[in-house]
């Protein structure tokens, strides 16, 4: 939420049309430029061009294996980066 407040005030930042998808142990949230702070339902999230693959994979992946959260995400990625033109499989994760 602080992210989302952050982005909203800074001078440069607010005019960022941007996506960023953070989460935790326990919550994940959709951040926008427009300091929109989305929650999914099911707690699976996907941006961008091949973004509605990578859910499909992402959601079929939580409910059939036991992969953890970082696995389901690279081969979320790599299903998607498979099917769409515009998406590939070079995923950067950042771990704090």
């Amino acid at each position: 939420i602080e992210l989302s407040k952050e982005w909203r005030t800074d001078k440069i930042l607010r005019h960022l049309e941007a996506l960023l998808v953070v989460a935790d142990e326990k919550s994940s949230f959709l951040l926008s430029g427009n300091g929109d702070v989305i929650s999914p339902d099911d707690g699976v999230l996907a941006i961008g061009s091949g973004g509605s693959y990578a859910l499909a994979a992402a959601r079929a992946l939580v409910a059939n294996t036991e992969l953890s959260a970082r696995e389901i995400a690279i081969e979320a990625m790599r299903i998607a980066g498979e099917i769409c033109i515009y998406s590939n499989a070079n995923v950067v994760i950042e771990e704090l």
